[in-house]
């Protein structure tokens, strides 16, 4: 019997043959729905309708359904989400799905190149694109690597520096040893995951107080480090924060450097939100260049589609001494490294295809507008906020593009009335936003890292928290 009988060549599952470009064709349409409606405001945010109840409580399909449906009840679940792309999405660091990313993506997905060992002309690309972030942001890399995003860029960098400062601990483990990280009190949790993760233990991290900017003191950070030198603890790595979560406050890096620098304790810099704004207002930045490693996320104030981390160090090889393995089934050169050898995963889609498609179909000056842009932004809803009745804004203004504010009425009890109001505004749906606890205090907490974002819609913004406000004020809420 010829064994091509046994397998049923003549039938091959799994593939839409015939379909396929129709199939494609029907994406790009809806593709270009979705632009389009991200290109305006939409007036409120639709329930979920039965069709869409239908599909997500349904049991495993065991027969397929025609390749055009199936593609719009996936639309019509998209469209019933919360999409961070639309220019009124202010809520939390969203990524604002650049065109050309979605379009790189698509490409990067359909080769399905595994950058976990070398890819020819997609590796190269990679160190390509490492080197314009690089450049965009004024930072001096040696090397680096695409991750999923800041949470495994953190992961790899303080990984780097436990091994720099306590050799072979990745073999031998910590017993013994007494090592501790440290960073701002508004530190981002991806870097408490890490040196939970690592080892190190979160009791371990030194949290640092904050100056009247809400930035990390680096006269503290000296004497918690001798103190700690003093006691036996080794230092593994202060982690300056570009950009916190909270309030978007820049770490003063030029004066953290000035402490780790004759301590010979690495410094890291967590730029995966606001470091893109290095290029517009490098004077925050001053003095990262003498980072020994960085990470941004480039699905954040770059704009391009989750998920899109870059971690670099100005150090050739470090990240080598961090990660590197002789596999059997991945035998290479001594001379040769593949990726696996300098970061934690081994599946690596080709992240970089969108970041290096949208440098190239853009141009910096593009993104530095965009950014000069949010900006504006931000500073624009501090000042229209500073000069409403009934609303706070925090004493400095913002440094990047976060601008929290607090509708303060006369009778309400503050924490629980702007929590009512966010919640409000995020079930009114004309704007998205969330709130968040500064010192105790619950503020309302916009962000701005949106291309598509306007003028007009920073005003909405206003608007729809002052009505929200006044009527729950009225409540009594």
């Amino acid at each position: 019997m010829d064994p091509r009988e046994e397998i049923g060549d003549s039938e091959r599952p799994l593939r839409l043959d015939a379909t396929r470009e129709e199939a494609l064709e029907h994406a790009a349409k809806l593709v270009a729905e979705a632009w389009r409606s991200f290109d305006r405001f939409r007036p409120e945010e639709p329930a979920l309708d039965d069709r869409v109840r239908h599909l997500i409580r349904g049991a495993l399909p065991e027969d397929p359904v025609p390749v055009h449906e199936a593609l719009d009840d996936a639309a019509r679940i998209l469209d019933e989400s919360i999409a961070q792309p639309r220019p009124r999405y202010f809520a939390f660091i969203g990524s604002s799905g650049l065109e050309i990313g979605t379009i790189g993506d698509l490409l990067a997905q359909t080769y399905d190149i595994n950058l976990a060992v070398d890819a020819r002309a997609a590796t190269v690309v990679e160190h390509q694109a490492v080197r314009w972030v690089a450049e965009f942001v004024g930072y001096p890399s040696a090397g680096g690597a695409f991750t999923s995003g800041g949470t495994i860029s953190n992961l790899t960098a303080i990984a780097v520096a436990r091994e720099r400062a306590l050799p072979g601990s990745r073999h031998r483990g910590l017993a013994a040893t007494h090592p501790a990280v440290y960073c701002s009190e508004e530190v981002h949790y991806s870097v408490t995951r890490a040196v939970e993760l690592l080892g190190i233990g979160s009791d371990n991290l030194r949290a640092i107080p904050l100056d009247g900017l809400r930035r990390m003191r680096p006269d503290l950070l000296a004497e918690t480090i001798d103190a700690d030198v003093a006691g036996g603890v080794t230092p593994v790595a202060v982690i300056a924060t570009g950009g916190t979560t909270l309030t978007g406050a820049v770490d003063p890096i030029a004066e953290l450097a000035d402490v780790c620098g004759p301590r010979d304790v690495w410094l890291h810099v967590d730029g995966a939100y606001g470091l893109p704004a290095a290029a517009v207002r490098p004077e925050l930045f001053d003095g990262l260049e003498r980072a020994d490693s960085c990470s941004i996320d480039a699905h954040k104030w770059l704009y391009v589609p989750k998920a899109c981390g870059i971690v670099m160090s100005r150090h050739a090889g470090v990240f080598a001494g961090a990660f590197a393995h002789e596999e059997g089934y991945l035998p290479h050169q001594q001379h040769e490294l593949h990726a696996a050898d300098i970061t934690l995963e081994y599946s690596r889609p080709f992240r970089a295809l969108k970041a290096w498609l949208a440098f190239r179909a853009h141009g910096a000056k593009q993104f530095r507008d965009a950014i000069a842009r949010n900006l504006g932004e931000a500073e624009l809803l501090y000042r229209h906020a500073q000069a409403t009745e009934d609303f706070e804004v925090m004493e400095a203004p913002p440094q990047l593009s976060i601008t929290p504010i607090r509708h303060m009425p006369r009778g309400v009890v503050p924490n629980p009335h702007n929590q009512a109001l966010a919640d409000a505004i995020q079930a009114d749906g004309r704007v998205y936003l969330a709130s968040a606890l500064i010192d105790g205090e619950v503020w309302l907490r916009p962000c701005f890292v949106n291309f598509r974002t306007t003028e007009d819609d920073v005003l909405a913004l206003m608007d729809v928290a002052r009505a929200l406000g006044e009527r729950l004020a009225r409540e009594g809420a």
